[in-house]
């Protein structure tokens, strides 16, 4: 009777992290378009600071990048369901686009790549894991994910091996950081305002 009753348990907790609610759905929903519109500003502001340290030192303009994929540990960390962290990096990279990113329809496949790198991070340990060490490691898996989409989409392939590794431990670090730390940190203080309490991550506190 022991081992069925946590067969049982295990089973309905495993159909309770894939079941998206309503409130999963339009929460995300909101997450993406909020962070879409920080990708707008960060289109020219990050930009800018991507331009200067790339004139600096060619492939230092990857420290700037984090933000641009924090969309997906945002949505990882707050909804907790499988694809979310996909979903919300996917549609701010689409309202970007529509509201004049300048790198029109590659911004999408960015989201679809960065989005996706998150997404394997959160998968990796299940969907039961969301403190600070696996946001960093979300935001690092997204950085990962957005150089090896640069590659193609970017013509970066042609870029000389120093570049490359450069611009890699740079995206690496502002992953880790920008995308990692500062989406945990936000995470927090919403769950401290209490607008996450139909949420595992507000009733955790970002643990």
């Amino acid at each position: 009777m022991t081992t069925a009753s946590t067969a049982s348990a295990s089973s309905t907790g495993r159909r309770r992290i894939g079941r998206w609610r309503v409130v999963d759905i339009v929460v995300a929903a909101v997450l993406g378009v909020a962070t879409g519109l920080l990708f707008v500003l960060w289109n020219s502001v990050g930009y800018a600071w991507f331009s200067v340290m790339d004139a600096l030192t060619p492939g230092f303009g990857g420290l700037a990048v984090g933000i641009w994929l924090i969309g997906g540990v945002l949505g990882g960390l707050i909804i907790r369901k499988p694809g979310a962290a996909l979903f919300v990096e996917l549609l701010a990279a689409t309202v970007s686009m529509l509201l004049g990113s300048q790198w029109s329809i590659e911004t999408v496949y960015s989201g679809i790549a960065q989005g996706l790198g998150a997404e394997l991070i959160f998968l990796l340990f299940a969907y039961r894991r969301f403190g600070l060490g696996v946001a960093m490691l979300a935001g690092i898996g997204a950085a990962v994910a957005a150089w090896t989409i640069e590659l193609f989409i970017s013509g970066n392939l042609a870029m000389s091996g120093e570049f490359l590794m450069i611009y890699l431990g740079c995206l690496v670090v502002s992953g880790a950081l920008l995308a990692g730390v500062v989406g945990w940190l936000l995470t927090r203080a919403l769950a401290a305002t209490g607008v996450l309490d139909r949420f595992a991550s507000g009733r955790s506190r970002g643990r």
